[in-house]
Order: C-alpha cells, then structure tokens, then sequence
C-alpha cells in the first residue's frame, strides 16, 4: 500500500488553518523508514500566515491515544486490571503512554507480528519502571484483558470475539481502509460500536462496513450526556482521526513553544 494523503481544516475559535500532508508506504519497514511520514502546515486564520510545520507523526500518534484516552474514560470499566497492545509499533506505543498514565494497571501485554519488535517496546518500558510482558499469540495477550488496543497494519483480523472477555473496552486504531479489518465480524456484532466520526466510519472502516455493523454513537454524544456509554458491555471505539484533532494539537504545541520563547 502506496499513499499521499491531505487532510485540510479550519477552526474560527482557534482562529487557524492547518493541512497535514503524510505518505503512507506500508513495506517502509523493509527500508528501515517509518510506514508514516509528512508535516503539519499550520496557518493563521487572520492573515493566511505559515506559523508553523510541525512533524506529523509525533502529533497524529499523541492525538489519537488522546481520543482513545477520551473513549476509554467514558466505556471502559470502573477499574482496569489489565491492559493489551496489539501491534508494537508508533501508535502502540503511544497507547502504551496515555493509557498507563491514565489507569495503574496490575499487568501489561504486548504483542506484535514481529516479536522483537514487542521485546524491544516490552524493555522500552520496563526501564521506566512499567511492568510489561511480551505475549506470543494475541490470544495470549488479551484473555481476561479489561482494555485492549488494536493497533496493526493487518488487513485480515487478528482478534477474535472468542478471546474476548464480555465487558472488555477495544480502541481499535489500523484497518483505516474499506477492506481491512484488525477485529472479525463476530466480534463487531456482538460490542456496542462506538465512532469518533460514523459519517467517515461508513465510508472508511472496513470493520464497520464488512461486519456491517451498526454504529451506536459518536464518542462526543457520550461525552455531552446524549448516549449512554455502556461500561458494563463489549464495547468498541473505532478510531480513524479527524483533521480538527490535528490543528488543536498543533496549535497547542505552537502555543506552548512561542510561550516559551517569550520568558
């Protein structure tokens, strides 16, 4: 998979403009590039003013464990016990961080397609003082997990509805095209489906649309008190990232560094 992707917006209460440009090549790893790359245009909204390019990777990896945080918060349950990575990569990684900030987790699992690449995130953390293990099987690394993560380049699914306890929270973050899926039909169509938007999650989700599956809410509805967030069933977030969440974390970052070249 080849792509260039641009994902344009604008926010008057931000009063910017901003476009992320990324390329997707999915055998960079073969390389040794990253699969994802490309920048953050950030312009003022006043004048049309390049203020900044900020590096797209760091902030798309930071933004979507933020709203995965967000999801988890509102449907996961009340205490979580154990926590499951699929996928070792920069989004799992990112995963790892907020979600271990967020909850003081009794175990933590790790796996990945490639298994030194799980070793090598599993000592990553461990050395932060973090309790983490490497699973060989993502059978393995999810029974009895409260929260899992699915955060994988795969096009065919690699969790399965029978490994997953009921009243489980799922992020599910890859399978970002019509076709793919990281979570099989069964699965999708016994959790309670959430979207952090279901316009594109119609269009872009292949584990919506091959499950066809129906979208219950959107995180934001949950977050307002309009649906409820049902912590006591299987529950999924489909993740696929808006452009807003792009030009609020860029421009936080934008913030804080001129902040900081005023003191």
């Amino acid at each position: 998979m080849k792509l260039l992707l641009s994902m344009p917006v604008f926010s008057s209460p931000h009063e910017a403009l901003a476009t992320k440009i990324i390329t997707l090549y999915a055998d960079n790893h073969l390389r040794g590039v990253p699969r994802i790359q490309g920048v953050i245009l950030l312009f003022s909204a006043v004048d049309g003013v390049l203020k900044a390019v900020l590096e797209a990777p760091v902030i798309t990896a930071k933004r979507t464990a933020g709203a995965s945080a967000v999801a988890t918060k509102y449907l996961a349950s009340e205490n979580p016990k154990i926590l499951a990575i699929l996928g070792a990569g920069v989004q799992g990684k990112s995963h790892l961080e907020v979600l271990t900030h967020l909850y003081n987790f009794e175990e933590v699992r790790i796996w990945n397609i490639h298994q030194n690449t799980a070793e090598k995130l599993v000592k990553e953390f461990d050395d932060k003082g973090f309790q983490c293990v490497c699973c060989l099987t993502v059978e393995e690394a999810v029974r009895d997990a409260d929260i899992i993560v699915t955060a994988t380049f795969s096009k065919t699914p690699v969790l399965k509805a029978a490994w997953v306890k009921p009243g489980a929270h799922i992020n599910v973050v890859g399978a970002s095209h019509p076709t793919s899926q990281e979570l099989d039909s069964q699965l999708m169509r016994s959790a309670v489906v959430y979207t952090d938007n279901t316009e594109a999650a119609l269009v872009e989700s292949g584990d919506i649309i091959i499950s066809e599956v129906e979208v219950y809410a959107e995180i934001r509805e949950v977050i307002l008190g309009k649906k409820d967030g049902f912590r006591d069933k299987t529950t999924v977030f489909k993740s696929l990232g808006m452009a807003i969440q792009d030009l609020v974390a860029a421009k936080l970052v934008y913030d804080a560094y001129t902040s900081d070249l005023q003191k």
